[in-house]
């Protein structure tokens, strides 16, 4: 029975290079067999760097019979053909968010790799960290009460760069797409259910067409909302609180915590007042670990992961066509 998922790297990203490729060297149930770059020389050079000894282009690594997956990390707006390559050469993907432009995109993607039985996981490592599950069991115990509200804000000042992909519209760059996403997919995750309504507004430079800056409010059943606001052109945040009718709870570091750093939960309610500290995880090799254990578990028919891309893709068809036509999206 195979033990470890042997992956091939399509696309020598900085976020490949700092966190991804090190959790697959670290993890125990996968391995790294191939890294493919556009250039040769950069394929090279992450060979070297990560002691690989198979590099080369992007079909090189599809055409390795002994490369179970693909990581694909790459500019949004190129993913899809890469996620469909894969998948037709029967490759599972864990590929880099957003995974795609649209929602018609992630259905096709999705019936692709039905179609040739592989999976597909759009990869939200913050997700994998334990400190959402012990929000979430927080929530569940009733310890903040109901009509909850969700507040998140994930933003940086980042400087213009040519070279960027994130200020390129042709290439899915925009702040929606980057970190927009994770308003969407926290609160999704907390709330475990899907929304009723989304409206989003967001701010472009003109030179560009790429947005800045944005706010998206998503209200779902039983009187639950969230609002999250993302920025390239603020200073750091990376948070979100959860605001009950009893207390709220307020997480420090939400999506883009270090694996050295200790993950810190503060519960405040009317009588009381508590800070929980865990232990460092790396939420990156968490991702990897379990990603690898449903394919060595075979559980094709366990689609949560694919699930999960499409509704993603649906909330951010709809926030995008909201911020256009300047209206509430209601779903069906």
């Amino acid at each position: 029975m195979k033990k470890k998922i042997k992956f091939g790297i399509i696309g020598c990203s900085s976020i490949a290079e700092r966190n991804t490729i090190p959790s697959i060297l670290q993890a125990g149930n996968a391995e790294l067999q191939f890294i493919g770059s556009r250039s040769v020389e950069k394929a090279k050079k992450f060979a070297n760097q990560f002691s690989c000894v198979n590099y080369g282009n992007y079909d090189e690594v599809l055409e390795q019979k002994d490369v179970d997956a693909v990581y694909i990390s790459l500019p949004i707006a190129l993913q899809e053909e890469w996620i469909l390559k894969a998948a037709k050469h029967g490759k599972h993907i864990l590929c880099e968010k957003t995974a795609t432009t649209s929602y018609e995109s992630a259905k096709k993607i999705i019936n692709i790799c039905k179609k040739n039985q592989v999976r597909v996981l759009e990869g939200f490592s913050f997700v994998y960290h334990p400190q959402h599950e012990k929000v979430i069991k927080i929530i569940n115990q009733g310890k903040i009460g109901n009509n909850l509200s969700f507040n998140g804000k994930f933003g940086f000042n980042l400087p213009f760069s040519t070279k960027n992909f994130r200020f390129k519209n042709f290439l899915g760059g925009g702040a929606l797409n980057d970190i927009g996403c994770y308003m969407i997919r926290a609160s999704n995750m907390i709330y475990q259910s899907k929304p009723l309504s989304v409206n989003c507004s967001l701010s472009f430079d003109k030179k560009t067409e790429v947005d800045l800056k944005g706010s998206i409010l998503i209200e779902y059943s039983d009187n639950r909302t969230a609002f999250g606001l993302f920025s390239y052109c603020n200073m750091f945040e990376s948070t979100y609180e959860i605001w009950g009718s009893k207390g709220t709870i307020y997480l420090e570091r939400a999506f883009n915590i270090r694996k050295n750093m200790n993950a810190k939960i503060r519960i405040q309610t009317e009588n009381n007042k508590k800070n929980i500290k865990l232990v460092q995880y790396d939420q990156f090799e968490l991702m990897v670990t379990n990603f690898c254990k449903n394919l060595l578990s075979n559980t094709l028919n366990n689609l949560d992961f694919e699930k999960e891309l499409l509704n993603q893709a649906l909330i951010m068809d709809k926030a995008r066509k909201s911020d256009k036509m300047k209206k509430t999206f209601v779903f069906d």
